[in-house]
């Protein structure tokens, strides 16, 4: 199936370019209209129906959410491109939405491609929108939910639910409150990052913790803490005293 796309950027150049790299080098992909501002987008968008929209974050007439905001339910794939690793883009992978960072590497506008023409659940996909939408809307970076891609499909997890985080290799497992347990093909580290401003604490290589959920901290034994479902989590030594002080400021 050949894939339709749009593209929304400002940048005559980087419009042609990336238009140049989707038609060459990416399978099964037709280009059939681009747009330079946000109402110009709004046009083709109620015009032509893509599977694929390239919607650059910042546009010289406001930004591409806007565009979004106009669109309640889109019935097309969103990749978006910026070239600001901004607030904006934590957002976006709280809701496990893809994005590219210009100059736009080829490997990834490749991977992404072949990701949107895979996914096949337009409801997660809108609660995803969704759930971009109203991290923006918020005065404020602190998040009330995180889209986790698990082997079963897209999740929506509450923050606050989250006990703690354990690495495991390449992978993530996520425990809750309700002791469920949920396995993401991610690197613990892109989760501290993540989480850094929402009271979390990497407190030792294979930990990542919610402190609001600490029960106890023991001395003995190296120093461990216990967390509220009762998990014992090791503590790097070089980690008490930042812990400590983490603890102070809840």
């Amino acid at each position: 199936m050949t894939l339709k796309v749009v593209i929304v950027e400002d940048e005559k150049h980087s419009r042609e370019t990336l238009k140049t790299l989707l038609e060459e080098f990416c399978r099964d992909v037709k280009v059939i209209a681009m747009a330079s501002s946000v109402n110009e987008a709004i046009k083709v968008l109620s015009v032509f129906s893509p599977d694929v929209v390239f919607l650059d974050i910042e546009l010289q007439s406001g930004v591409g959410f806007d565009i979004l905001e106009q669109i309640k339910e889109p019935s097309f794939e969103i990749i978006f491109t910026t070239a600001f690793e901004k607030y904006a883009i934590k957002a976006i992978k709280f809701s496990s939405l893809d994005y590219l960072l210009k100059p736009i590497d080829l490997d990834e506008l490749q991977q992404a491609v072949e990701k949107a023409r895979n996914r096949m659940d337009t409801n997660v996909y809108r609660q995803q929108i969704d759930n971009l939408m109203q991290s923006l809307s918020r005065e404020s970076n602190k998040q009330e939910k995180i889209c986790l891609a698990t082997t079963a499909g897209m999740e929506f997890i509450a923050i606050e639910d989250i006990v703690l985080c354990k690495a495991g290799g390449s992978y993530t497992s996520f425990i809750l409150k309700d002791k469920k347990k949920l396995l993401v093909s991610k690197h613990l580290k892109e989760y501290e990052n993540l989480l850094a401003d929402q009271q979390f604490m990497r407190v030792h290589n294979s930990y990542l913790i919610n402190l609001k959920e600490v029960k106890k901290y023991i001395k003995s034994d190296g120093g461990y803490i216990i967390m509220s479902n009762d998990m014992h989590v090791n503590l790097s030594p070089r980690k008490k005293d930042d812990l400590m002080e983490a603890m102070k400021r809840l």
